[in-house]
């Protein structure tokens, strides 16, 4: 913009630094395949500086796509041209190219994630789509983007209640617990209105193999092609119903002997104070759809609603519905910071969209190397990282002197929790609040003689699930710029936190 306007620069994906800049725009995309439909949701973040910090000022969805019937070639693949096509007309009607895209998510959520061409799918939309951060979600991350997309985190800020929010899609529902600000408990169950499908003329046409064994408890044969009455569909939607809301209350749900939680059940010590509930169901549930699809929606939402307000909880509006999931993926802004720093060898670097963990460590006059480990073994289990396919890096706000005892065992804990990862090749990637990075990664390096590459930063304040990026070092500065793209949601004030740029230093 020229000094006339406001003598503010706008930039939106190339070429650019942060440096120097008074004002920033980000645009960011949320696409979301799921088992039952398919959408996209455009944000732009905008960011201000304020002396030496960036505020953001502006979170904004400009474009929220049709939502589309996920396509299928038949029952067990996803037909990935019907959605390419879908996708290509989306980003047409929103007037943004691809390159144009900064940061987001595409996520295969539900069933989905489990269609024989999953992956295919993830890989080509991941490269038409833009800069994205993630190409398919575990039960856990989707529960958890679900919940803060739904505004059931900030809710229980707000109320200073424990709310629990769920999430009704098609093939899943995911459930989580939200307590002070975060997601304390999820759990997830194959409970969703597109388990039977049906035709105009009432003959299934989709099976999914939960549908099937509900129809076996039920006493009947269901097959693609038979017959799929009304009255059935009340009685399978009725029993789903009874299901979703055991998983709810810490029980272990099964249809005959087959279990249907997807997860460990939820731990039903806490007290619930209020329920909300997102997903395409969500939209039955509130009254916002009354058509019909030829699945179970509307009734399964019935059955939902009568249990809740049974229960006992307040039954609470969320801020999205059928769109939590993809508002959750989709906005995402950046903040630059930094403050000490140890990388080894200098050519690890960049990395960019490494998820964010954030194990709970107990940092008393004697740190345990096992406990340190358990730690982080229970938060990438939480969050679907477990394989080590992709490297991960960890949040740990020092406390306490940084003797040689407390520094060894930390560090050898934080190496056997992410055994499986450094088994993959990825680096040790470790960030701090405090000003001990610079140690820790000397002791990694000199003390215990590892050969793993190690970027260990400090001065950063991050939290589960944000992505960050580490940046080549600067040759004029001897800094290396950080970039930690942070998940920003509607109308929370909460989680919209102050971004703090800077360079991490040598």
């Amino acid at each position: 913009m020229s000094e006339a306007e406001g003598g503010r620069i706008f930039f939106s994906s190339k070429g650019r630094t942060l440096e120097g800049e008074d004002e920033i725009v980000i645009l960011s995309v949320g696409v979301d395949i799921g088992s039952s439909t398919s959408h996209l949701v455009f944000s732009r973040i905008v960011l201000e500086r304020l002396d030496s910090r960036y505020v953001v000022t502006t979170r904004e969805t400009f474009y929220e796509s049709d939502i589309l019937l996920t396509p299928y070639t038949e029952e067990e693949t996803i037909d990935a041209e019907k959605l390419a096509a879908f996708i290509k007309k989306q980003y047409g009607f929103a007037k943004v190219q691809p390159d144009e895209i900064d940061t987001g998510a595409l996520i295969l959520t539900g069933v989905a994630v489990r269609r024989k061409n999953a992956r295919a799918i993830a890989d080509l939309f991941a490269s038409e789509a833009g800069k994205l951060v993630a190409v398919s979600a575990g039960d856990s991350l989707e529960t958890v983007m679900a919940a803060y997309g739904s505004g059931a985190v900030q809710r229980s800020i707000r109320d200073r209640l424990t709310v629990m929010n769920i999430d009704v899609g098609g093939g899943t529902s995911k459930i989580a617990v939200c307590r002070d600000g975060k997601v304390v408990d999820v759990t997830a169950i194959d409970v969703g209105a597109r388990l039977v499908v049906t035709d105009s003329s009432g003959r299934i046409v989709r099976l999914e193999e939960a549908g099937r064994q509900f129809g076996v408890e039920l006493g009947w044969k269901l097959s693609v092609g038979a017959k799929f009455t009304p009255e059935q569909g009340k009685a399978l939607a009725a029993i789903m119903g009874e299901r979703l809301l055991d998983a709810a209350s810490g029980k272990s749900p099964k249809t005959g002997t087959t279990p249907l939680l997807r997860l460990d059940p939820i731990q039903a010590s806490a007290k619930i104070d209020e329920i909300t509930i997102s997903g395409g169901v969500s939209e039955f549930v509130y009254g916002k759809e009354k058509g019909n699809f030829g699945d179970l929606g509307s009734q399964l939402a019935e059955e939902i609603r009568k249990r809740v307000e049974a229960w006992g909880p307040r039954l609470e509006n969320p801020n999205e519905g059928i769109r939590a999931t993809v508002i959750g993926a989709s906005q995402y802004t950046t903040q630059v910071s930094g403050s000490t720093i140890h990388v080894w060898p200098m050519e690890i670097l960049p990395l960019r969209n490494v998820p964010v963990i954030a194990p709970d460590i107990e940092f008393g006059d004697d740190i345990g190397s096992a406990a340190v480990a358990g730690a982080v073994c229970h938060v990438l289990k939480r969050l679907d990282l477990t394989g080590g396919e992709r490297p991960v890096a960890v949040f740990v706000p020092w406390l306490g002197s940084a003797t040689f005892a407390r520094l060894d065992a930390f560090c050898r804990g934080i190496v056997d929790g992410l055994s499986e990862v450094l088994a993959h090749g990825h680096p040790i990637i470790l960030v701090g609040d405090g000003d001990v990075g610079g140690l820790v990664g000397i002791h990694l390096r000199e003390e215990m003689k590892l050969d793993y590459p190690v970027v260990s930063i400090d001065g950063l304040e991050l939290k589960e699930f944000d992505y960050i990026d580490i940046g080549a070092m600067l040759d004029a500065s001897g800094a290396v710029p950080v970039v930690i793209k942070s998940l920003i949601f509607p109308s929370t004030a909460a989680l919209g936190k102050t971004a703090t740029p800077a360079l991490a230093t040598v």
